[in-house]
């Protein structure tokens, strides 16, 4: 069997994604000042640097406990070592709107016996959990940026009507019915989409919720502690819940945005919210570029590396 779709050509794609965000960073650091930037940069600190990387590395792995619960649920049991292999790998294809690139993990799981529904199912299931802790993780600072809670309200509001939709069978079926018969790829699409809501739900029971929700807060709380950190190593004195507020907040607009690996509009965001919380410009920026390159940087080259070194066991082919 042979895969074709991280290619030449998708390696390029991502080669150019990557001059383009080094390019908008330079261009960053330029508009603050390049001294005062690289200056900031440097407060960090290489041991430092490595304590963030391991925080990161922290947040993978509580997701990947939660992802191997989800195989689990779903009746799909990998070698320990294969199943990580797999779930790296997608990394390297989070450079999608809504990081929907990652569901290509699916293929990869197709050939050890999982359907590319329950595959899917895994994904949405992901999404969601990380929705919700994202949210949750926004609600401890809004206090302190009022004006955002909009969009935390927004976050809550897909969530709870998700879970209403996936607890609640019944309205499933009844829905499913009406557009069996329903001409036209849209009908054909929203059934598609009901189906695999339903198959969700056993992912979504109150014991694999909770510990799905547990699980996500504590990863997601690595990497914004790791910005805590970056904040108070380059001279802002802000509180955890500020960091953890901005953090989330970011990400939960990246998320919203649907833009590839939410790039652009979580970095537009974070600074905002920094100057607004009266950081200097250079430092709220450094601290950005900083974050970013050690948990959405760090994870992609990690899942460029898996795609190399596991080429045989994820039957991944070269040619274009």
């Amino acid at each position: 069997m042979k895969i074709t779709w991280f290619s030449g050509r998708r390696l390029h794609g991502l080669a150019v994604s990557l001059i383009l965000v080094v390019v908008g960073y330079l261009a960053f650091a330029q508009w603050s000042g390049w001294e005062k930037f690289f200056s900031a940069v440097k407060m960090v600190g290489v041991a430092w640097l490595g304590l963030l990387l391991m925080l990161s590395l922290l947040n993978y792995g509580l997701r990947f406990v939660r992802w191997q619960n989800y195989l689990g649920v779903l009746g799909t049991n990998l070698p320990f070592t294969l199943s990580a292999l797999i779930y790296v790998a997608g990394f390297a294809l989070t450079m999608t709107p809504g990081k929907a690139g990652e569901m290509y993990r699916g293929v990869f799981l197709k050939s050890y016996g999982m359907t590319y529904t329950h595959s899917t199912v895994a994904f949405v299931s992901e999404r969601l959990s990380d929705l919700l802790a994202i949210v949750l993780l926004a609600m401890l600072g809004v206090v302190f940026i009022p004006h955002w809670g909009i969009m935390v309200f927004a976050g809550m509001i897909i969530i709870i009507m998700s879970l209403v939709l996936l607890s609640h069978s019944r309205i499933l079926v009844i829905f499913s019915n009406k557009l069996a018969n329903r001409p036209g790829w849209l009908a054909r699409a929203s059934q598609h989409g009901l189906v695999l809501l339903m198959e969700a739900r056993c992912c979504h029971t109150p014991r694999i919720l909770l510990s799905a929700t547990l699980l996500s807060i504590l990863a997601w709380s690595a990497e914004a502690s790791a910005f805590y950190i970056i904040l108070h190593r380059i001279g802002f004195n802000a509180s955890l819940p500020f960091a953890f507020a901005v953090y989330a907040l970011a990400a939960l607009a990246g998320a919203l945005s649907f833009l590839p690996g939410g790039l652009g509009g979580t970095e537009a965001v974070m600074v905002g919210l920094l100057l607004m919380g009266g950081m200097p410009e250079a430092q709220a920026i450094a601290a950005t570029v900083v974050i970013r390159l050690t948990t959405l940087w760090f994870a992609v080259s990690l899942g460029v590396m898996a795609l190399v070194v596991g080429r045989r066991a994820l039957l991944i082919g070269t040619d274009d």
